[in-house]
């Protein structure tokens, strides 16, 4: 059989109900459910590895990364190889935000009085171990994760690097971490509160046992009017700060969303803050995909701004939710 006579379409006409006809989702949404997904997602080790951006945000271009985990600043910067650094964020001479300072040849100089670190101990500064997986980079913050350290961070299975799209879109959110896992726990609201990116969204399989925690869902993907994409996708949490949508069957299987939740501010903070990195890593079996990894560079604008819609309402969803939880209105 030719190419030409095994080709498929992408791209699906759409014939099922307009929003306010699709059939209601809130009794399976049980709130019992979702809440048993997160404890389990809670329960899990992380190692106290925490995601402070994307890979490609930290350059060798001579300007450092700053980040707050969990109360605590950090500085990231790159050598002139490329080699990644992290550390306290205050400069241990009178304090100096490090995050504002200058690389020069590969050393972090302070701005305030030119104090250079190498990345290796000086004084009461200690790097931090860090992580950088491609796509993003984590750092182990002991002090704050209060876990067993692990030497590498749970970094989920992703498509092969090579024939890849990926971006990496972030937003602050005033909120926990659980409120930003529960919402990606919770499948139930994609086509009726993202009615633009999703439609005929239907839990095929919730979560069957500890073993097997997974969400299966079977859902389509709008591009524009009734043109869509179907496809079917598992939603999981490897560990409590992040949750992984996997596309299992059609278009573009075995790409992968993870959304991770990095607190900003410390544990207990009246006006906690998280913020959202989330990683959107492509790929497709079709030939025409290598167009669309030479334009990676023009996409990953756009593919940024998808997530950025989606966000602004889950975000909305994840603040609301700990509005209710911290005044004691949460249901259940």
């Amino acid at each position: 059989m030719s190419d030409r006579a095994r080709w498929t379409p992408p791209l699906r006409r759409r014939r099922g109900p307009d929003w306010a006809a699709q059939a209601p989702t809130w009794r399976e949404a049980r709130p019992a459910l979702i809440a048993d997904a997160l404890k389990r997602a809670c329960a899990r080790r992380s190692g106290n590895w925490f995601v402070v951006g994307a890979s490609r945000d930290i350059r060798a271009d001579g300007r450092p990364y700053g980040r707050t985990v969990g109360g605590v600043e950090v500085v990231l910067w790159r050598s002139d190889t490329g080699r990644l650094h992290a550390g306290p964020g205050a400069c241990p001479h009178l304090g100096a935000p490090l995050g504002r300072s200058r690389v020069v040849c590969g050393t972090l100089v302070c701005h305030w009085h030119g104090l250079a670190l190498d990345g290796t101990p000086f004084a009461d500064w200690e790097p931090y171990p860090v992580h950088d997986d491609g796509v993003l980079v984590w750092v182990r913050l002991d002090t704050v994760g209060r876990e067993e350290p692990s030497e590498r961070p749970m970094v989920p299975v992703r498509p092969a690097a090579g024939g890849v799209v990926d971006a990496v879109f972030t937003a602050v959110g005033r909120c926990e971490p659980q409120d930003v896992v529960a919402n990606r726990l919770d499948p139930w609201h994609g086509s009726w509160f993202h009615p633009y990116s999703f439609v005929d969204l239907t839990v095929a399989r919730p979560p069957q046992s500890d073993e097997d925690d997974a969400f299966v869902v079977d859902v389509s993907f709008r591009v524009t009017g009734r043109l869509v994409v179907p496809v079917r996708a598992e939603f999981t949490a490897p560990e409590p700060r992040t949750v992984v949508m996997r596309i299992t069957e059609g278009e573009g299987a075995t790409s992968v969303v993870e959304t991770h939740a990095t607190p900003l501010t410390g544990e207990g903070d009246e006006r906690p803050r998280t913020v959202v990195v989330e990683a959107v890593v492509a790929a497709s079996d079709r030939r025409g995909f290598a167009l669309a990894r030479a334009a990676a560079p023009a996409l990953r604008p756009l593919m940024r701004r998808a997530a950025g819609r989606l966000w602004r309402d889950d975000l909305a969803y994840a603040e609301r939710r700990w509005t209710l939880r911290s005044t004691g209105r949460f249901p259940g």
